[in-house]
């Protein structure tokens, strides 16, 4: 199995630093508001990460952090006229919603950045010591950058133009730093906002040294991977990368993903565009399966473009398999022959193929657009041979495969029971009776009637099938 390194930039094999285990971080988001869909990608990509390496046989051992406290959340609490704790708490409970309803598995630990501070203390404490970060008059306490010679390795940015261009955004207040690449461990309260108590004054972490914390705490002070959206790799990845191997002496991740950037209709997403969207509307517009499969259509390094008509494409995509799925069930209960022919044998054994292809599109930098391609494959195929009067056991064979290689994925092939009202459930009834009393006028109208409520029928030998157009 291989997978693309941010540090070396290249495809490396995967090699985990303790035999079948493995150790992730992914930084989770900032809780002031509904996630939006580019919090949502990560979310799915590297939860189909986790899956897969879970399918290959790993322990895996999967960390991710809320951030709840952060200047956001404090201006939120605000303006409401409630405490920062208030704010985060709700959009962590709102944000594992969503995250359910994307079928995200809940990580080994998600820890929460206001109940690692005394960790946060002891690491900045050791930098300090190590010389490797010092304390000004106001009690900020800095990074001194240049110390640490590694220094722009993940992003491969050059020190000398990083110097430059900082110099020129220097800001108020900067030039207590003994150099203007410096970054902030620790900053002094100001009124109104939560702070806890330092050596150095009261106040609150930065923000980098919080995942550096978490994950030593939870994972060690080696990891295998660390992940995040692209947008992470400078500065926040970077100076975890300084905090952590400064302090700990070690390197820190062996391997770092990062996925692309999530465009709405070719542009950036963006409040001011009005281009924003939350996993939350688009819930109201689609099954949450549909945005999973949407997200897992395009390789998880390429750039992707949120639209109208990609989702709709995603929705009838993902109904084709939910629909094979749902024949092969069909075919497996009403099948009066239980075991498989010998030429259902042969036709079992062909499915191999599928799961080959399969695994080595994920195995190939977990490139869940080729592996998809391999799930619709396997439908095709499912369509094609599983027939009325298959046996239960070829029909029971193929819906395995297909649901182990959506489960990987994330991919749920149970329907949702939807429930009809009272009005369209009567007429469906008396569409029956009218089958039955042969007054095919009357049925072929009520089908009209149900067309325009957005209600398709399907007549077949299990009965009347319906669904949602």
């Amino acid at each position: 199995m291989k997978l693309f390194n941010t540090m070396s930039r290249r495809k490396e094999e995967f090699v985990p630093l303790e035999e079948g285990k493995v150790r992730m971080y992914v930084c989770g988001p900032t809780v002031y508001n509904l996630i939006h869909i580019g919090n949502a990608r990560p979310m799915i990509i590297f939860d189909t990460v986790r899956r897969y390496l879970e399918y290959k046989g790993y322990e895996v051992n999967y960390v991710s952090n809320f951030t709840d406290v952060d200047d956001k959340i404090i201006k939120k609490a605000i303006e409401e006229g409630v405490s920062a704790e208030e704010i985060s708490q709700r959009y962590i409970a709102e944000c594992k919603k969503d995250m359910a309803g994307m079928n995200v598995k809940p990580a080994t630990t998600h820890p929460l950045a206001t109940q690692e501070i005394d960790g946060m203390i002891d690491m900045i404490q050791t930098l300090i010591d190590k010389g490797y970060a010092y304390p000004v008059a106001d009690g900020t306490v800095y990074f001194r950058v240049k110390k640490f010679k590694e220094y722009g390795k993940l992003s491969h940015k050059n020190l000398d133009d990083l110097q430059s261009g900082f110099r020129s955004l220097q800001v108020s207040g900067e030039d207590q730093k003994e150099d203007p690449l410096d970054f902030v461990l620790w900053k002094p309260k100001k009124e109104g906002e939560p702070f806890w108590k330092s050596p150095w004054c009261d106040g609150r972490p930065g923000w980098h040294i919080e995942c550096s914390v978490m994950s030593k705490k939870y994972l060690g002070e080696e990891i295998d991977i660390h992940a995040g959206g692209e947008d992470l790799v400078f500065p926040h990845h970077e100076n975890e990368i300084a905090q952590s191997e400064c302090c700990n002496g070690v390197p820190f991740a062996k391997y770092w993903m990062h996925n692309a950037f999530l465009n709405i209709d070719n542009r950036k997403m963006s409040k001011s565009l009005g281009n924003f969207r939350t996993v939350r509307e688009i819930g109201e517009q689609y099954d949450l399966q549909v945005l999973r499969f949407f997200m897992l259509n395009a390789h998880y390094r390429s750039p992707l473009n949120f639209s109208a008509d990609l989702m709709e494409s995603s929705k009838n995509a993902l109904e084709r398999i939910t629909e094979a799925a749902a024949r092969l069930r069909d075919r497996q209960a009403a099948a009066t022959v239980q075991e498989a022919t010998e030429d259902e044998k042969k036709l079992m054994q062909e499915e191999a193929a599928f799961v080959t292809k399969f695994e080595e599109s994920m195995d190939d930098d977990f490139n869940t657009a080729d592996a998809l391609a391999a799930v619709f494959e396997l439908v095709k195929f499912a369509n094609t041979n599983v027939q009325e009067g298959s046996s239960k056991e070829f029909a029971e064979h193929t819906l395995e495969v297909m649901t182990k290689l959506c489960d990987v994925l994330g991919l749920t092939l149970e329907k949702k029971e939807e429930i009809l009202d009272e009005e369209i459930e009567n007429l469906i009834a008396e569409r029956q009776a009218a089958r039955k009393a042969k007054d095919f006028a009357r049925a072929d109208e009520i089908r009209g009637l149900l067309l325009d409520k957005g209600i398709e029928l399907k007549d077949t030998r299990e009965g009347v099938k319906w669904k949602r157009i």
